[in-house]
């Protein structure tokens, strides 16, 4: 039996917004050869982009964000993410909008920074063949 976040994502990625859709088509040709991928689960989340050479996760902030109820779930999902040595940035929908070109760019930069693990960081590595 397929874990529901599996499903989830392959539907997520059929009904992608349109800031994430042109986010995608920027980041999806790994450039510098930093290789993303689209609604990829993670525990019991599905990160909009992940890149596993950097534990890196990219979530794009539409409106639904902004509210009250939306925050508090976001801030639980970064806290589990990070706990297990993920590394969340959040960018508006509207940032992409504006310019996709230069938010891949600045996102694509952030993989040759270190990132800093938590000793208690107990999520799965990423599997071979994916760093």
């Amino acid at each position: 039996m397929r874990r529901p976040e599996v499903a989830l994502a392959r539907r997520l990625r059929r009904v992608m917004t349109l800031p994430e859709v042109m986010l995608w088509q920027q980041l999806r040709g790994s450039p510098n050869g930093v290789r993303f991928r689209r609604q990829h689960p993670i525990g019991c989340y599905v990160a909009d982009f992940f890149c596993a050479k950097a534990r890196l996760i990219v979530e794009v902030d539409g409106a639904i964000h902004g509210v009250e109820m939306g925050l508090v779930r976001d801030t639980a999902r970064d806290r589990y993410l990070s706990e297990n040595g993920y590394r969340v940035i959040r960018i508006g929908a509207t940032d992409i909008l504006r310019d996709a070109e230069a938010v891949a760019a600045s996102i694509v930069s952030l993989v040759a920074a270190p990132l800093h693990h938590s000793p208690t960081a107990s999520g799965p590595p990423p599997r071979s063949g994916e760093d």
